[in-house]
C-alpha cells in the first residue's frame, strides 16, 4: 500500500509499504477516509526531527522513516480478539494518543500527560496518512450518522481547540480573544462561540490567512496592530478587556497581544506551541493578576463528547477545510502550500475516499 513517509527535514516520500497486520489481541486494522496536515506536521517538514523519533521510541519501537499522520477518520475492517467496543465496519474518528494506563498521570485520569506518552502518526508504526494503519481499541469513537467522513478526520484538532478553551475556563457571556487564525485558532474561536462565549475576536496580522477567516464567519476577525482592532476592544469590553484570551499562534507577539488586552484576573492560556524560547512581560503579568495556563493535548477520553457537539451542527468544523487532496500530491499540494507564507489554504485533508 502507498504511505507518506517522513525521513527529515523537507524529506517526505510516497512509498510502498508493507500492509500493516494484526499484531495484538486489542489491535484494529483500520480503512482510512481522511487526513489532515496538522501543524505539528508542518514543524516536522521545515525544523524535524522535533517528536518523530530518530531513536527507537521506548513505548513503540518507532524510529524514522515514519508513516504521517495523527488526524483521520476510517472504517474498521478487523478486530484482534479481545475487541468488543467496535466492529468491522464502523465508521471512527482516530484519537491518536498511545498511553501506557499505568504511570502516575495515565493512573489519575491524565493520559495525556503519560510518562511514555507516544502518537499515532508521529511516534508509532503506522499513520493515518496511508490507505490502513493499525491503532488500539482505546483509540477509535464510533461516528454517528450525523458526522461525515470528512468531519471524523477534524476531531482530533477539534479536541486540541476544546481543551485550550476549558483549560482556561470559559464561563458563558464571556468576551474571548484568539490571537491566529490557523485551522486551531479558528477551530477554538468556534468551540468558544459553541460553549457560550458572547463574543469571539479573532487577532491574525497576517492578511491572508485573515481574509480566510472572514468568509467562515465565525467572529470579528482583525490586525492586532491596527487602530480598528483598539477600538473594537475599547467598545466591547468598555475599555476593561477580554475576560480569556488563547494564544493559538505559538508567537510571542501572539502571547504578547494576549497579555495586554486581558483584563485584570482574567486568564490565558497557550495553545498554539512553540518552536522557540517565547518572551513574556511577567511584571505584566503579576500587575493584572492574570492566570497564565499551558495546554497540551486534549483528555484522550474527550472524543465522544466532542463528536456529539459536531454532530448537533453546534460546532461546525468543516468550515476549516479549504482543500482535498489525494495522497500522492501531500507533499506538492499539501506540506509545500501549507508552509508557504503567501499560500491561499487554511486546513488540507488527503482524502482516500472514492467520489
Amino acid at each position: 500500500m502507498l504511505a507518506a513517509r517522513y525521513y527529515g527535514v523537507r524529506d517526505i516520500r510516497i512509498e510502498e509499504v508493507s500492509t500493516p497486520r494484526l499484531g495484538a489481541a486489542d489491535d484494529v486494522l483500520i480503512s482510512v477516509h481522511y487526513c489532515g496536515i496538522c501543524g505539528t506536521d508542518l514543524h516536522e517538514y521545515t525544523d524535524g526531527p522535533i517528536v518523530t523519533c530518530v531513536e527507537p521510541h521506548p513505548a513503540t519501537g518507532a524510529t524514522l522513516p515514519q508513516t504521517l499522520g495523527h488526524e483521520f477518520s476510517a472504517t474498521v475492517v478487523e478486530v484482534g480478539s479481545s475487541v468488543t467496543e467496535v466492529r468491522v465496519g464502523d465508521r471512527v474518528a482516530v484519537m491518536p494518543a498511545i498511553v501506557c494506563h499505568s504511570c502516575y498521570y495515565c493512573r489519575r485520569g491524565l493520559g495525556h500527560l503519560c510518562l511514555r506518552f507516544a502518537a499515532t502518526g508521529l511516534s508509532a508504526e503506522t499513520g493515518g496518512m496511508a490507505d490502513l494503519a493499525v491503532v488500539k481499541d482505546y483509540q477509535l469513537a464510533i461516528l454517528p450518522d450525523e458526522v461525515s467522513n470528512l468531519e471524523g478526520a477534524l476531531i482530533e484538532p477539534a479536541a486540541v481547540a476544546a481543551y485550550g478553551v476549558e483549560r482556561a475556563g470559559l464561563v458563558g457571556g464571556d468576551v474571548v480573544l484568539v490571537t491566529g487564525a490557523g485551522p486551531i485558532g479558528i477551530l477554538t474561536a468556534m468551540y468558544a462561540s459553541a460553549a457560550g462565549a458572547s463574543t469571539v475576536i479573532i487577532a491574525e496580522p497576517n492578511e491572508n490567512r485573515a481574509h480566510l477567516a472572514r468568509g467562515l464567519d465565525i467572529g470579528h476577525v482583525m490586525n492586532p496592530a491596527s487602530d480598528e482592532f483598539s477600538a473594537m476592544l475599547e467598545e466591547t469590553t468598555r475599555g476593561i478587556g477580554v475576560d480569556l484570551a488563547v494564544e493559538c499562534s505559538g508567537t510571542s507577539p501572539g502571547l504578547a497581544t494576549c497579555l495586554t488586552n486581558t483584563r485584570r484576573r482574567g486568564s490565558i492560556v497557550q495553545t498554539g506551541l512553540h518552536t522557540k524560547t517565547a518572551t513574556l512581560d511577567a511584571m505584566a503579568l503579576c500587575e493584572k493578576d492574570i492566570a497564565l495556563f499551558g495546554s497540551w493535548c486534549y483528555h484522550i477520553t474527550d472524543w465522544p463528547r466532542v463528536i456529539r457537539l459536531v454532530a448537533s451542527g453546534k460546532y461546525p468544523v468543516s468550515k476549516v477545510v479549504t482543500e482535498v487532496i489525494p495522497l500522492a500530491d501531500v507533499v506538492t499540494q499539501g506540506f509545500d502550500v501549507l508552509v508557504n507564507p503567501k499560500g491561499d489554504q487554511l486546513k488540507i485533508l488527503m482524502g482516500t475516499e472514492k467520489t
